[in-house]
């Protein structure tokens, strides 16, 4: 569809930071570029249409994003958080966030009973994420959002399974999140994060926050993920194509003691996913035998997997979630929860698939002769 000012086919780029007035208080809907910018509005609205919602709010990080929805908040309230979930996430609400007044639980997920013992009179917020970070548990939102009290907030980070396998706001969440710097985005070229609802409220509070606090994204960013964005479907299904292949060689690998991929029948929740999910996603994490240093060994053998944080990129990547996405974690609550040193994560990406499965192979004799 043509942009109407114009009829550019593409939304431009508007490089600007301030807007001309006819009069004071008099302008075509934008005055200072933190307020609002058209990419960024274009961008909004875009994202929004993906998830179903009927309103987003851009921020220059997913971790952004993350903020303006505790900023619904106030000191004395409680949040429920799910125990498996990203580091960054984890490290924001620990180290900032409980600073402020705020109160965090983490339970797992998976047990509606540990969640409903973990809500209290003064619960505003629970947390989740699913797919779980780095191990990949599906959570029931239908479930979850079903134990939700009056004037509770449900809010769901939908990075990992995308707007295209997943639809938190049609199972009942008040707010999703993504890190577009990931599969939204999908070619590791620019930074942020998006806040979707169909709450007027939530939204009117999440825009004044993203005002007042001012973490935006520049028009260039937000017109890089507008254009990533356009491919998603295409992308998502070639990701999880592929992750599906290298899941099933590593399960079948005698040298890796445990697949974490939920498109696995063996794995715990693969009905939950399929019932909650229209695919499962390109994310794969493993452990493999022997000791523990073994991964990190592994991790610098690869050609096709990048060793480096993030993921959702059309290139493959390899992660060592204990030393790099969740280091912020300490090293006992990390491996209570199941994050040890010999865990790995890859993020699939859209090559050829026999390519990263022989890439895999070849790390994993090589690690193994040294092992033995």
């Amino acid at each position: 569809m043509a942009y109407p000012t114009t009829g550019a086919t593409i939304v431009p780029i508007y490089q600007t930071s301030t807007f001309t007035q006819t009069r004071v208080g008099e302008h075509k809907g934008y005055d200072y570029a933190r307020t609002a910018n058209p990419t960024r509005s274009a961008l909004e609205a875009q994202l929004a249409s993906l998830e179903n919602g009927d309103f987003g709010v851009a921020f220059s990080s997913g971790v952004a994003a993350t903020s303006a929805v505790i900023n619904l908040l106030s000191a004395g309230d409680h949040v429920v958080v799910g125990d498996d979930l990203y580091g960054g996430t984890y490290r924001l609400f620990s180290k900032v966030y409980a600073r402020y007044g705020l109160e965090f639980t983490y339970v797992d997920m998976s047990d509606l009973a540990a969640v409903r013992a973990a809500i209290k009179p003064n619960t505003q917020l629970v947390w989740l994420e699913t797919p779980t970070h780095p191990l990949l548990k599906r959570v029931d939102i239908k479930a979850i959002c079903a134990l939700r009290g009056p004037g509770q907030i449900v809010a769901v980070d939908n990075t990992f399974a995308s707007p295209y396998f997943q639809q938190p706001l049609a199972l009942g969440a008040d707010v999703v999140v993504h890190s577009t710097t990931k599969y939204i985005g999908g070619h590791s070229d620019a930074v942020g994060g998006i806040a979707i609802t169909s709450d007027p409220a939530i939204r009117e509070s999440l825009k004044f926050h993203q005002n007042a606090v001012g973490g935006v994204p520049g028009p260039h960013d937000a017109w890089l993920t507008m254009r990533g964005a356009k491919t998603l479907a295409i992308r998502m299904r070639e990701h999880e194509h592929n992750a599906r292949l290298v899941a099933d060689f590593l399960e079948s690998n005698d040298e890796v003691e445990k697949v974490y991929y939920p498109g696995l029948l063996s794995h715990p929740q693969h009905d939950l996913a399929a019932r909650q999910m229209s695919g499962f996603g390109g994310m794969v994490s493993f452990v493999l035998t022997g000791p523990q240093e073994r991964a990190l060994d592994f991790a610098h053998r690869m050609k096709y997997f990048s060793l480096a944080e993030s993921l959702g990129g059309i290139e493959s990547l390899i992660c060592h979630p204990a030393r790099m996405t969740h280091g912020s974690i300490p090293k006992e609550e990390r491996e209570r929860r199941g994050i040890t040193d010999g865990l790995l994560r890859l993020s699939v990406g859209i090559e050829d698939a026999d390519d990263l499965v022989a890439d895999l192979r070849t790390a994993i004799e090589a690690t193994a002769l040294v092992r033995r």
